[in-house]
């Protein structure tokens, strides 16, 4: 197959969650297979901010996907994930 571009937005449990220390976290987290190439804290509402991480993905193995986002929802602090685009390279 071939690479994947895969954009997620990752929603905080509260406005009490330091961002940036997700931000760092994904880096640690992330399965092999997987770049990070991007990420941005981006406001949504009433004080309430979210991560967006955009990744490049090995599709050769077919469970990356879910390995990815299993690694995103360990993050302490990370209620929510959402992909919100995918495009292959």
């Amino acid at each position: 197959m071939g690479k994947i571009a895969a954009k997620y937005d990752l929603m905080p449990e509260s406005t009490d969650v330091p961002l940036e220390a997700v931000v760092d976290a994904i880096k640690g987290v992330i399965p092999n297979g997987v770049t990070l190439i991007e990420t941005k804290i981006e406001p949504v509402a009433f004080g309430l901010k979210k991560v967006v991480a955009g990744f490049i993905v090995d599709d050769t193995d077919e469970t990356i996907g879910g390995k990815l986002e299993d690694s995103l929802r360990s993050i302490p602090g990370v209620e929510n994930i959402e992909c919100t685009s995918t495009a292959l390279l």
